[in-house]
């Protein structure tokens, strides 16, 4: 049996409920793959509006 990270989880939980204001328990009701998702658009959106590439390799 895999255990996810504990410090994974709580950077995940911390990062939507900063940026979406839901509760820990909200949060906590997402599966991982649907966690990740949410924090890889968050920050797709952060890299667009501060122009930076999405990959460090994009010149």
């Amino acid at each position: 049996m895999t255990v996810y990270p504990e410090a994974q989880l709580y950077k995940e939980v911390s990062f939507l409920s900063y940026y979406y204001h839901w509760s820990f328990e909200t949060v906590m009701t997402l599966d991982h793959k649907t966690r990740r998702r949410f924090c890889e658009e968050i920050s797709a959106i952060h890299k667009e509006l501060n122009n930076e590439p999405k990959n460090i390799f994009e010149v």
